[in-house]
């Protein structure tokens, strides 16, 4: 704790202090254009991959960067998908899920949450993933395995975000877009689906013309 609360006083004096207009402004409201959903993991860092700054982004974290299909029961994920699409108007939404994920390991190996109940509770959201990756890639082990969950994962909670209400009216009127993203840990790569050809690929600088 003490290594946080000191960041909190080094935050204070070294950059509220230096953009005090900045954060005032903040205070007024907040008009980001992109939601950015991903997992609750400490590795993952929305705001240090994209570089953005405060109110650029609107963030959603969850195990697993899970979004159940829409149901008339609120949950905490329609809801603050709602919020950002009918009430800040976002026009872009990015599911972005990542290397090394513990909740998708947990989606191919059901064992390894006996004593985590909640979780695997929670995972029951993937089902569709583990049957796909079960169906389409029992070719493939280990690491080679999970990025494929990884990557079907990310699809598959494409596929519930468009279930929900806010989410169909805006795509349908070309007011929203939605992006599959998958971040790689240990070189900081972003890769993107490609509808044209069904792949993911890295998301790289446009080259100047």
């Amino acid at each position: 704790m003490q290594k946080l609360i000191t960041g909190l006083h080094d935050f204070q004096k070294d950059i509220v202090a230096s953009q005090q207009e900045f954060f005032a402004n903040l205070a007024h409201g907040q008009s980001p254009e992109t939601m950015f959903i991903t997992c609750s993991d400490s590795r993952v860092n929305p705001n240090l991959i994209t570089q953005t700054h405060p109110g650029e982004l609107f963030i959603l974290r969850n195990a697993g960067n899970i979004i159940p299909a829409y149901t008339h029961i609120a949950n905490a994920e329609a809801a603050a998908i709602e919020f950002a699409v009918a009430g800040l108007k976002v026009k872009d939404i990015i599911v972005c899920g990542h290397s090394h994920c513990g909740a998708l390991k947990g989606v191919l190996d059901p064992d390894s949450l006996k004593d985590l109940p909640m979780m695997a509770s929670w995972v029951h959201h993937c089902e569709v993933v583990r049957r796909i990756v079960n169906e389409n890639y029992s070719h493939l082990e280990g690491e080679r395995k999970l990025q494929a969950a990884i990557q079907e994962n990310v699809l598959a909670q494409i596929g519930n975000l468009r279930t929900h209400p806010a989410v169909a009216v805006a795509v349908k009127n070309n007011r929203l877009r939605l992006h599959a993203w998958v971040y790689k840990i240990e070189t900081g790569q972003v890769f993107a689906f490609n509808a044209h050809d069904s792949q993911f690929s890295e998301i790289l600088q446009p080259v100047p013309a």
